[in-house]
């Protein structure tokens, strides 16, 4: 039995292509979802964007502040905890 390869693979890249260009066409970018919005729809959206950008900004902080180039000269703090021995 001869299964048709080329024109299942022609098929297949045709119905790929059709939904792209198909998802290209409708959906629409983020600019014009935006503008669509009703303004108190905006304002949340806007308040929502500056609360993850100060998370952002304040995660950032906390990662320069431990990490290992920090300035600290206190070489304890420079081991990973797991190479310490263990307490009694």
């Amino acid at each position: 039995m001869h299964f048709p390869w080329i024109r299942f693979t022609f098929l297949a890249s045709g119905l790929m292509g059709f939904g792209y260009v198909l998802m290209k066409t409708t959906v629409p970018t983020e600019e014009q979802l935006y503008n669509a919005m009703s303004p108190d729809l905006r304002k949340k959206v806007d308040a929502a964007r500056e609360l993850r950008l100060a998370r952002e900004v304040e995660m950032k902080k906390q990662e320069e502040a431990q990490s290992p180039n920090a300035n600290n000269t206190d070489p304890d703090t420079l081991k990973p905890i797991w190479a310490s021995p263990p307490r009694k």
